[in-house]
């Protein structure tokens, strides 16, 4: 996964780390506070100090193994363990890259898909209609993972406690949204040059 380039500089997946986020993997001594005390270590395929080791590593296949990690998906990005971290290692903004990445690369765990589409569908719905619109997100999730008819009988009770509105509530200027929109996809191509 390190390629050399003509400038002899070797670009790992910390490296990209690093650059997209200041966040040093060098640092980590694999004290082990971050997976102490991580809510969702359980879940996790990889712990937050495994990745850690994973990407100062840096051999082939072990990155790879992070990219295809369900661990990024399952993180709450809750920051305890950025609290716990006697080296203030950023793991929450690692996991983030590590998503990014990997959904830009198509590397994303299978079991991860649902969560993906979730992401998604919550993204479309505030390009298109400047904030979140739940009847237009559960429809958009739904159709993007198949679970059609799932929890479809909590529908009308939400919809008559005035929970779902059938239309979007369209905020003011959503050419500004777009245009955010816009600049973070300039951004993302910029970043993985």
């Amino acid at each position: 996964m390190s390629v050399i380039t003509s400038d002899h500089t070797i670009h790992t997946l910390s490296r990209k780390l690093f650059d997209a986020t200041g966040v040093s993997v060098t640092r980590c001594y694999q004290c082990g506070k971050c997976t102490a005390g991580c809510p969702m270590a359980e879940e996790m395929d990889y712990t937050p100090s495994h990745i850690l080791r994973l990407l100062q590593l840096g051999l082939d296949g072990f990155e790879d193994r992070v990219l295809r990690a369900y661990s990024p998906w399952v993180c709450l990005t809750c920051e305890v363990c950025y609290a716990r971290c006697p080296q203030e290692v950023d793991i929450p903004k690692m996991m983030d890259f590590l998503r990014s990445e990997s959904t830009h690369l198509n590397t994303v765990n299978p079991r991860a898909r649902d969560f993906l589409s979730f992401h998604k569908t919550m993204l479309d719905s505030i390009k298109y209609v400047g904030r979140l619109y739940e009847v237009g997100m559960i429809m958009g999730y739904k159709a993007r993972t198949g679970h059609l008819l799932e929890d479809i009988m909590m529908a009308p009770t939400l919809f008559f406690k005035g929970k779902l509105k059938l239309f979007p509530h369209l905020i003011k200027n959503r050419k500004n949204i777009s245009q955010i929109f816009k600049k973070s996809g300039i951004a993302r191509k910029e970043a993985s040059k």
